[in-house]
């Protein structure tokens, strides 16, 4: 049984959500703050995370979580849906973003979506499924899943893995933006097309700043993205994103 800890100040909508994911399996532990959620971080599989608590930002425990190294998996709740605020929960190390209103059934599915996603594979992939060789500039390793542009590990969220991944499993081809999509969190995963473009940017914004050239994605306009042959993309020695 998966332990989720969610962190929700709100009664009503604490109430139904850890309703919703008791029935659908999982123990549920309900912290109403900051002060309450901190030390239970430890004992969790996943977390869903309020932004507005009453003391403090989920921002904070968010930051707290990736500098100290822990990668638990988190699902930020939010009733911000300005792109920028959804691309600083997604850089900041959140695992999916849902803005308010929501149902309590789409969170127990994203939920679920996210610990598939997160999850240990059941069998190791040699070294040699490395999905770019190492003789490239940009190399990714399957069975680590990490990623290198030249010699600089790229410091990515699990999405932001799975969505380069998906790119460089046939660079120059153009993939839409529900197949990254499809490929990242599985068919029937109710996200939408800015979600990607959020994960775009971020990726973009990592990949430049190990000295890739900004162009080694490439935008498709209407239809979606492609990642451009590394040993044909020239870096740049700009270190902003």
């Amino acid at each position: 049984m998966h332990r989720v800890l969610l962190v929700e100040d709100e009664t009503a909508i604490a109430e139904s959500l850890a309703f919703a994911l008791s029935r659908d399996g999982f123990a549920v532990t309900h912290a109403a703050n900051l002060a309450a959620a901190r030390p239970l971080c430890e004992t969790c599989d996943l977390i869903v995370l309020d932004l507005m608590l009453p003391d403090g930002s989920g921002f904070a425990l968010l930051h707290a979580l990736r500098s100290a190294g822990q990668r638990t998996p988190v699902i930020v709740l939010s009733s911000r849906d300005d792109e920028t605020d959804r691309v600083a929960g997604l850089e900041g190390g959140a695992d999916d973003y849902v803005v308010k209103p929501f149902s309590p059934r789409e969170i127990v599915a994203r939920v679920r979506a996210v610990l598939r996603r997160t999850q240990p594979e059941p069998t190791r992939r040699p070294s040699s499924d490395a999905l770019l060789r190492p003789s490239l500039p940009l190399h990714l390793d399957a069975e680590t899943r990490r990623a290198h542009y030249q010699d600089t590990l790229l410091d990515l969220t699990r999405t932001e893995f799975d969505l380069l991944r998906v790119l460089s499993s046939a660079p120059e081809r153009v993939f839409t933006r529900q197949q990254l999509l499809d490929g990242i969190f599985g068919a029937g995963y109710a996200v939408t097309d800015r979600t990607i473009d959020a994960h775009v940017k971020a990726l973009r914004r990592k990949l430049t700043a190990a000295g890739a050239s900004p162009d080694l994605i490439e935008t498709e306009r209407g239809v979606g993205y492609r990642l451009r042959d590394p040993s044909a993309v020239a870096g740049t020695d700009s270190s902003d994103g």
